[in-house]
């Protein structure tokens, strides 16, 4: 699976977040092309988590309950997006790993999910929060836009309509 991307939750969120237009539109285009597979994506149950919460309680314009939902349904329901989960070893991990470094705990989780997933790429606004991870390339889509490819893989097997168009 390492041709695969883990994309962080602020990557998703700036998507769906119509207060920040710049941003909304390159994350949407990359959220988007993961949909038609331009390019292969891959979350975790942590971050649809997280997803679900910063639509609905964190974003400048919070999306009403229902309809962050079913965005997040919509990402855990697509066999576009690869979605990885952990488990207590992987908690456990994390918590070893934690104790000698200075990461926040909820970012490390991620990467030892990612680490057994298969995955060493990250797109996440947040490059700062996954360095001293050396299995761990943390791009910025939003600073570097050549690192989202833009060609398409495959056949589209999930329409973007399984989360609905962003705009208002």
């Amino acid at each position: 699976m390492t041709d695969s991307t883990f994309v962080d939750t602020n990557i998703l969120a700036y998507a769906f977040d119509t207060s920040e237009p710049a941003k909304r539109q390159v994350c949407k285009e990359l959220v988007e092309g993961a949909f038609r597979g331009a390019h292969v994506c891959a979350v975790s149950n942590q971050v649809l988590a997280e997803l679900y919460v910063v639509l609905t309680q964190k974003i400048a314009k919070p999306l009403d309950r229902a309809r962050a939902g079913t965005i997040v349904r919509g990402f855990a329901d697509s066999q576009a997006w690869t979605k990885l989960n952990y488990d207590s070893a992987t908690v456990s991990r994390a918590m070893t790993t934690a104790a000698g470094a200075p990461n926040h705990f909820w970012d490390l989780l991620i990467a030892e999910t990612m680490k057994e997933g298969g995955l060493r790429r990250i797109f996440t606004e947040n490059v700062r929060d996954f360095r001293g991870m050396p299995w761990i390339e943390a791009v910025n889509p939003l600073v570097d836009r050549s690192s989202v490819p833009t060609g398409r893989k495959r056949k589209a097997i999930a329409r973007v309509d399984g989360v609905p168009d962003p705009s208002p």
